[in-house]
């Protein structure tokens, strides 16, 4: 199926009531499993992946599927490990491509038993019971490949005879991720210690308590695109909070650059367009904030502005490699995304990417989604511009299921292309 997008004006008003956060959803069902107690969890997402989670926790089938959903994928690979009896944990072929190998030798260094069902460091697995599961508590882990490790390894470490020292190799990607799995585990009772690079948790047990979860920046993002694009905008975003434990919430101050005002009152936030023009460059290392970068990069080409780039290592490794589909993609309007030679980044170890040009929203172009739902929204604000079509829009589901009703309440239409 194809959508075909429009937006009659560039006047925006309305509001949106955004789902919960897939991130801190997905970390408090894994809690709950290890907690061993039920206990209630509020504004769950209704994401795709979210409930996959919970079906996934709650089955007593002998194989799992994660299908697309990385994150479930990595926190029950952590899980599982913990259990007794053996399981297959699988994927879709895009999931069988996705490296888990950091992942799984931390597991078999702390005593786990986990076999490469296929391609050696990929899925599917199969884990079996463990064997002295924790004796060693000792880790060292590369911190620059996926926060998500990280997270899958800390929130099973109070179950561990002796809890786990956790040294982070290099530099960490998405930091907030981290620091939202350690905040949540001390909502639950498990305190922890960072110095320098080394994280220390001890052996406890999560206790139970009612949870509620926060709205999803990362799909606050949209709006804001959408925000940057409007001639005037009177949008209401509500759930979220401006001291929020989800990276993405630097979106507030960000956008600032693109003359989108964000006023906060009792978990809602108002945002307006300021009567000025958008800034000539914008600059952003985006290593703590990934999901927001394919919305940037669409504000600046939507606007003409100059776009520089880093932190993007990881967009490689998620549902699709998102440069290279925000490069096919972003080409189709007249914006280019293109690598800027190392020798730009000789004082440091990073990628620079430079956004250039100004979209030009002719003919009805249509934009494939590469089966990752935030190419789908994070290219649907360029509707404000001009009529687009989005094929597969189907994928929102991972994340964001009520998108496209949302953006008819606020005057899109929407609609499948004939």
């Amino acid at each position: 199926m194809t959508f075909k997008l429009s937006k009659p004006t560039r006047h925006l008003q309305g509001d949106i009531h955004l789902d919960g956060s897939k991130s801190i959803s997905n970390r408090a069902l894994l809690i709950r499993a290890l907690c061993g107690e039920h206990f209630e969890i509020k504004h769950l997402s209704t994401s795709l992946d979210t409930q996959l989670m919970q079906q996934l926790l709650a089955s007593d089938a002998e194989v799992l599927d994660a299908g697309a959903a990385g994150t479930t994928f990595r926190f029950l690979t952590a899980y599982l490990a913990t259990q007794e009896g053996s399981r297959t944990l699988t994927g879709t072929e895009r999931m069988k491509q996705r490296p888990i190998r950091l992942l799984v030798d931390a597991l078999r260094k702390l005593g786990a038993n986990i076999e490469y069902l296929e391609n050696e460091g990929y899925p599917p697995l199969r884990i079996h019971s463990p064997n002295g599961l924790g004796a060693n508590n000792q880790l060292s882990i590369p911190a620059d490949t996926s926060s998500q490790y990280l997270s899958a390894l800390l929130m099973i470490a109070p179950t561990l005879p002796n809890g786990i020292e956790l040294e982070l190799v290099g530099n960490l990607v998405s930091r907030p991720y981290l620091e939202m799995t350690l905040h949540m585990m001390a909502y639950f009772g498990i305190g922890h210690g960072w110095e320098g690079d080394v994280i220390k948790v001890q052996p406890g047990r999560y206790q139970p308590r009612p949870f509620s979860v926060e709205a999803d920046w990362s799909a606050a993002s949209y709006y804001y695109a959408m925000a940057a694009f409007s001639d005037r905008c009177d949008l209401r975003l509500h759930g979220l909070f401006q001291e929020s434990m989800q990276g993405d919430s630097v979106l507030a101050g960000m956008m600032q650059a693109f003359g989108v005002e964000s006023l906060f009152h009792k978990g809602t936030v108002h945002l307006s367009k300021l009567p000025v023009s958008p800034k000539p460059f914008f600059e952003w290392d985006f290593l703590p904030c990934p999901d927001v970068a394919q919305t940037l990069a669409v504000v600046c080409g939507g606007l003409g502005v100059h776009g520089l780039f880093s932190g993007l290592e990881t967009l490689r490794i998620k549902e699709a490699d998102r440069i290279a589909a925000l490069q096919t993609e972003l080409a189709k309007v007249q914006v280019f995304l293109s690598k800027l030679p190392d020798r730009f980044a000789k004082k440091s170890d990073k990628e620079f990417f430079m956004v250039e040009g100004k979209a030009v929203v002719e003919g009805s172009p249509l934009f494939y989604t590469y089966e990752d739902h935030r190419m789908a929204m994070a290219f649907a604000p360029l509707a404000m511009l001009g009529e687009i079509m989005i094929e597969a829009p189907g994928v929102v589901e991972k994340s964001y299921p009520r998108f496209w009703e949302d953006l008819r309440t606020l005057g899109f239409e929407v609609a499948p292309a004939n």
